[in-house]
């Protein structure tokens, strides 16, 4: 029996994830999938959700880029401590209210391939190793590639079930 390990696991799930993600999307009409629901949330619709994995994914890269070349990344974004995460998200909610779903689902496809692309460069070593690099502090490389993927999916497909349902 062949076992599969860490990192073959996160991909595998990242992707699976990812993809039902766009089919709970790609189950509603097209001409209702720009819609918004009237929630007290941040995210109201798709692009709201979408492009808050996008920038998450955007973040992630800086860090990631940052800190292999030998840098402390500002973490999660300059000017902002994770205390104030809320805040953050609300800035990015704000940022992309004129962006189209269609524009939303080119940019995350994008930045999905590009982070599944960075993951593959590691061994599971790399990936699993605490302190293996040093701007991941305590943790390990794999924590922040599974925080922005597939754990980051699972609170994605969530919300846009829900928004599905609504509209």
């Amino acid at each position: 029996m062949i076992t599969q390990n860490e990192k073959e696991i996160l991909l595998m799930n990242s992707d699976k994830n990812f993809n039902l993600l766009l089919e709970i999307i790609e189950s509603v009409p097209s001409r209702k999938r720009g819609f918004s629901v009237d929630t007290q949330e941040r995210d109201k619709n798709f692009r709201d959700v979408l492009m808050h994995l996008y920038e998450w994914h955007a973040m992630l890269e800086r860090w990631y880029r940052e800190g292999m070349d030998g840098d402390t990344p500002s973490m999660p974004a300059a000017g902002y401590k994770w205390s104030a995460i809320e805040l953050l998200n609300l800035r990015i909610w704000e940022q992309y209210q004129d962006l189209s779903l269609n524009q939303a689902i080119k940019k995350l496809k994008l930045s999905h391939d590009r982070v599944m692309e960075l993951i593959k460069l590691h061994t599971n070593e790399q990936l699993m190793t605490k302190k293996y690099y040093k701007w991941t502090k305590t943790s390990n490389l794999y924590s922040y590639f599974a925080a922005n993927t597939s754990s980051h999916y699972i609170w994605a497909i969530k919300k846009c079930e829900v928004i599905a349902k609504s509209i």
